[in-house]
């Protein structure tokens, strides 16, 4: 597909790398970059030629958070509506909700984190807001020397989105995520690495290079069925009550991969040569009930 906002390649290797592509507005979010990053990921980053994907921003920027230039009320919201949560969260992805009360920036983290394949944030500049906040669904975040980031949300009176209450504190601990968004001051690409949101820290030429290698060593001979269940798993066994729901998962996990990628990967190792697998992301086994 063409996007406005968004650039998308994909190379030999199914490494995609998906740029933000609004460089004169910083990268500002609007209302066309949310459709069409929820878009990408669910739809050009499915393709099961893609393997991983990489996420950058155009420019001197990775995103400057939400363009607030827009007329009306600048997140897409219907101000006319009032609902309780016991309606919300009977009807929210039914009209009127779907579109006048849902978060935007939820639709997108939502995407990412149900996309079957590793997700890397290559934050190259200012990721502020839903800037920083949507890196959070993403993997792995690896940060240039340059990077600030701000979960601003506080400045504007408004609160953390994007599922960011889900994911910072399981990145970061609840005591940074708490100082982090009271305070709403703009980080340091040093402060992000002592708070452990990032990886690891790199100078901006060398970025993007460290980024796809570190993409490409996570597809390059490496089970895509294998990695979509072990996402899966770790996201949702670590917020499991008892480690028994881990066990029961884990043991679907193990049998239907034993039966399929698992006999190639095994074979491959006895041979001593590289192993040719045949799952496709597309096509994971169940492994949690409905």
């Amino acid at each position: 597909m063409t996007y406005e906002t968004l650039d998308w390649t994909v190379d030999e290797d199914g490494i995609a790398v998906l740029t933000l592509d609004r460089p004169d507005a910083l990268n500002a979010f609007d209302l066309t970059m949310a459709r069409e990053l929820e878009q990408v990921f669910l739809t050009d980053a499915r393709d099961d030629a893609v393997r991983a994907i990489v996420v950058t921003g155009a420019g001197r920027a990775f995103c400057a958070g939400m363009d607030l230039s827009a007329e009306g009320n600048v997140f897409g919201l219907d101000e006319s509506l009032a609902p309780t949560p016991e309606e919300f969260r009977q009807q929210y992805d039914e009209p009127p909700y779907a579109d006048g009360i849902r978060d935007t920036g939820g639709k997108v983290t939502l995407a990412i984190h149900a996309l079957p394949k590793p997700v890397i944030g290559a934050i190259n500049g200012a990721a502020v807001g839903i800037g920083a906040t949507m890196t959070l669904a993403m993997d792995i975040r690896l940060a240039s020397t340059k990077a600030r980031i701000g979960f601003v949300f506080g400045r504007l009176g408004i609160v953390p989105e994007a599922c960011s209450t889900w994911f910072l504190p399981r990145i970061v601990g609840i005591q940074q995520a708490l100082e982090w968004v009271y305070s709403a001051d703009i980080l340091t690409a040093e402060q992000a690495l002592a708070g452990r949101l990032v990886r690891s820290l790199h100078e901006p030429d060398d970025l993007l290079p460290a980024a796809l290698d570190l993409a490409r060593s996570f597809a390059v001979d490496r089970s895509p069925v294998a990695l979509g269940l072990a996402k899966q798993m770790l996201y949702r066994n670590s917020a499991a009550t008892h480690p028994l729901e881990a066990h029961l998962s884990d043991s679907l996990a193990m049998f239907y991969t034993s039966l399929g990628d698992g006999k190639e990967g095994v074979a491959a190792f006895l041979e001593k040569r590289a192993p040719e697998f045949t799952g496709k992301a597309s096509d994971l086994p169940r492994i949690y009930p409905l």
